[in-house]
């Protein structure tokens, strides 16, 4: 596989590639206030998106998680991102290199050990910190709670929970007042190998994300998403979202808003039939 050649430690070279996607002129040192510039830069500047999953799988047969070369080039070239294991994967990898004492963990959804977090530990505390959720965490969630840590931002509320006794973490998301999703994010460190089985069920025909569309941008204070034929712009408390006549207008729209060619998304969605909702 693909990603079974990448190691954790990046190599110099990768991880000044790395900062300047980011739009880090010099190497930030390990702290809180530089663990905070990092992943909003990082949610800020690289969608959540599958359109690369579904391109890569039928332009190149790939069916496993990028390399960190395929990831970075696909940023700069193309303005892609990726889903759950590329995007926490990878910003693992640059956040171990950058000497941060950093975690690559599992999160229970409907089944087992199907996402993926970091736990970062920064001035004596723990951090949460998940860039591959389509959500707008554009700061470290600390996970020594005593009461609820609320993110909200246009029609949805994400909830973290105080550990359980087991330094488990609840993260639940509600849309419009009701639970829509969310996950259970467990301590122990995980190497990216065991989520083998995984990311080979999420090639599966049937798999969500080769049957769906989501892309998320973030910025500070406000986000657009196209879910399928649906966009839905997000400011603060506020939310618009209107219907897209067909995948010729949302391959228009992803373009003008995240940037990837409209070919190239017309090229991943072109076979998407009957598309699945991507929070179930």
């Amino acid at each position: 596989m693909e990603w079974d050649r990448a190691g954790i430690l990046l190599e110099p070279d990768d991880v000044r590639r790395y900062l300047d996607v980011l739009g880090f002129p010099r190497q930030p040192p390990p702290s809180l206030k530089g663990l905070k510039e990092l992943v909003g830069a990082q949610l800020t500047r690289v969608p959540f998106e599958n359109i690369s999953k579904l391109y890569y799988r039928k332009r190149f047969g790939l069916t496993d998680m990028p390399s960190l070369n395929r990831y970075l080039e696909g940023i700069e070239q193309y303005h892609f991102g990726g889903t759950c294991y590329s995007n926490n994967f990878h910003f693992y990898c640059l956040l171990a290199s950058l000497e941060y004492e950093a975690r690559f963990c599992a999160a229970d959804m409907a089944s087992p050990d199907v996402h993926s977090v970091i736990m970062v530990t920064v001035d004596g505390r723990e951090y949460l910190v998940d860039v591959g959720y389509a959500a707008p965490f554009l700061e470290p969630l600390p996970r020594d709670l005593k009461t609820d840590c609320v993110v909200a931002l246009g029609r949805d509320r994400y909830v973290l929970k105080p550990q359980d006794s087991g330094g488990r973490s609840r993260l639940e998301l509600y849309r419009k007042g009701v639970l829509k999703h969310g996950y259970v994010a467990k301590p122990t460190p995980r190497a990216i190998t065991d989520f083998r089985r995984v990311v080979a069920d999420s090639f599966r025909p049937a798999a969500t994300f080769l049957n769906s569309i989501l892309v998320a941008r973030f910025f500070a204070g406000r986000s657009i998403v196209v879910h399928n034929l649906t966009v839905i712009e997000s400011q603060g408390a506020r939310c618009e979202v209107r219907s897209l006549k067909d995948l010729a207008e949302a391959a228009a729209v992803i373009h003008l808003h995240v940037g990837i060619p409209q070919e190239i998304v017309a090229e991943a969605v072109a076979d998407l039939t009957r598309m699945q909702d991507a929070w179930t």
